[in-house]
């Protein structure tokens, strides 16, 4: 029964922590009485709690001796006495999932409440409220995905209803803690590049989870993706609190494939990964390793798999992301690439609870990588796709680096850099990203080279990019710094 106590547990510190919000609140408004408030907070504890089991229409014997053990003393005409098929007969649990569509009409007093008195009872809700619904995935080893899906969706509702308030668990704007997604996540490993002799630095401490999916939240598009990336976080934090009460769990491989174009945005979306596993304990450092096969593959035999050891030494901790991995299946059974994947399988097992690896390539291409060695397909169960960007969110990236950077479009250049975006073939070269920042830089150098002919120019004419910066429709941009390599993402 030790499930059930953790339900209890976590019910009556909800109730505990919400009734002194609503007595609080009380207190501030006229005619208001706060007697009542732990009943309330109890019928708002058993109405997340019971739509959240109702989610996947399962209704589990381990969830329904939940329920009792934990609302039996405030439900106590139908649960005193209750079994699970009691439950399963009444209708407490009938077309419950709904109660989650939107925030409750509790939530949206606290958040007012905030906002007029400057309180912060809402940051205590969504704390105790996030606690509960992974209490309440945790009471099964192998939580479903869509009680997981119904556990992020209340999380991005409850964050976007506390957005601009000071208690927000959400990075405000022009906040210092935490970085961009550009951040070199292999600065949070001591060692990560320092000389021999040199002492070790110590460790930025790892970044809180709700920072980093905001972060994620923030990156332009890949809406599919960012959803699996939630998936995947929500599903670690429940196997972290089972691991932490001393219940079992289902061990889950956690090595990816990230499959689409390039400049898709699969290294932005790594690194906030190795940094969501360091948080969650999964990987002690959180360094993001880049290679590709040239970081693999020797042409010497033995060579290889010291290359491949290396590599995974420096990534040791973190995650390693191999760029065109399909690349190292290619050439044939003599080829090294295939050494290299045998070797990479042995790290994988050896190292399985010390690194991660995530795989990224063109979708057809990645297939062939995972056909090339038979233990990689259990190894990289999940595959995660990323979609090319839409002409809109092109141009969001464009404006986005822009605002970075301290320069603006006027109308004629927006129209233009739009234009100039829907002309491009969506063919296998297209570039996403890459494209955007490629355009923009491209436009800053022509910038540039009008505006230094102007004498003393303004503060205005410094900034803004006009129609005769923006490449021609059919010419591609000739000045740019940036490489295939480049992060996609602003």
């Amino acid at each position: 029964m030790s499930q059930p106590r953790q339900m209890q547990n976590a019910v009556e510190a909800f109730i505990a922590e919400v009734a002194v919000a609503l007595r609080d609140l009380m207190d501030q408004l006229p005619g208001q009485d706060g007697r009542l408030a732990r009943q309330d907070a109890a019928t708002e504890a058993f109405n997340l709690v019971t739509a959240l089991i109702d989610v996947d229409r399962t209704h589990t014997d381990d969830e329904l001796w939940g329920v009792i053990f934990a609302f039996g003393r405030w439900i106590p005409d139908q649960l005193s006495r209750a079994k699970p098929d009691d439950l399963r007969r009444s209708s407490l649990l009938v077309d419950k999932a709904a109660w989650l569509n939107r925030p409750s009409d509790m939530f949206e007093v606290f958040v007012a409440a905030d906002k007029r008195f400057g309180t912060s009872h809402s940051r205590t809700y969504y704390d105790r409220a996030l606690h509960l619904a992974f209490t309440v995935a945790a009471l099964e080893a192998a939580p479903s995905r869509s009680e997981l899906h119904a556990i992020e969706a209340m999380r991005s509702q409850l964050l976007n209803a506390m957005d601009g308030l000071p208690s927000s668990p959400r990075p405000q704007p022009g906040a210092t803690s935490g970085s961009g997604p550009a951040q070199d996540t292999s600065s949070l490993a001591p060692n990560a590049s320092k000389e021999p002799g040199e002492p070790d630095e110590p460790a930025k401490p790892a970044r809180p989870i709700e920072e980093l999916l905001a972060e994620l939240d923030d990156l332009v598009g890949l809406e599919s993706v960012k959803s699996e990336v939630r998936l995947v976080t929500a599903l670690l934090q429940v196997q972290k609190l089972r691991d932490e009460r001393g219940l079992p769990t289902n061990p889950q491989s956690r090595h990816l494939v990230f499959t689409g174009n390039p400049g898709t945005g699969k290294t932005t979306v790594a690194r906030l990964l190795a940094e969501i596993y360091r948080s969650l304990g999964v990987v002690e450092k959180g360094q993001l390793v880049e290679t590709d096969r040239s970081g693999m593959v020797s042409g010497f035999v033995g060579q290889t798999a010291l290359k491949v050891m290396e590599v995974a030494d420096r990534a040791t901790g973190g995650v390693l992301l191999i760029d065109e991995a399909y690349a190292l299946a290619r050439g044939g059974e003599n080829d090294f690439g295939r050494e290299a994947i045998d070797t990479l399988v042995k790290v994988i097992e050896d190292r399985r609870d010390e690194l991660v690896v995530i795989a990224a390539g063109y979708p057809d291409e990645m297939a062939d990588f995972i056909a090339a060695n038979p233990g990689l397909a259990s190894r990289f169960p999940k595959t995660v796709f990323f979609p090319d960007y839409s002409n809109d969110d092109l141009w969001k990236i464009f404006t986005s680096i822009g605002n970075k950077a301290g320069y603006k479009p006027d109308d004629e250049a927006e129209a233009k850099v739009k234009a100039w975006f829907e002309s491009v073939p969506r063919d296998k070269g297209f570039g996403n990203g890459r494209l955007a920042r490629n355009l923009f830089e491209d436009a800053v150098a022509r910038q540039a080279t009008r505006v230094v002919q102007i004498e003393n120019p303004t503060d205005e004419q410094l900034t803004t990019l006009a129609a005769a910066d923006i490449a021609e429709i059919g010419e591609g941009p000739r000045h740019s710094n940036t490489d295939d390599k480049t992060e996609s993402q602003p």
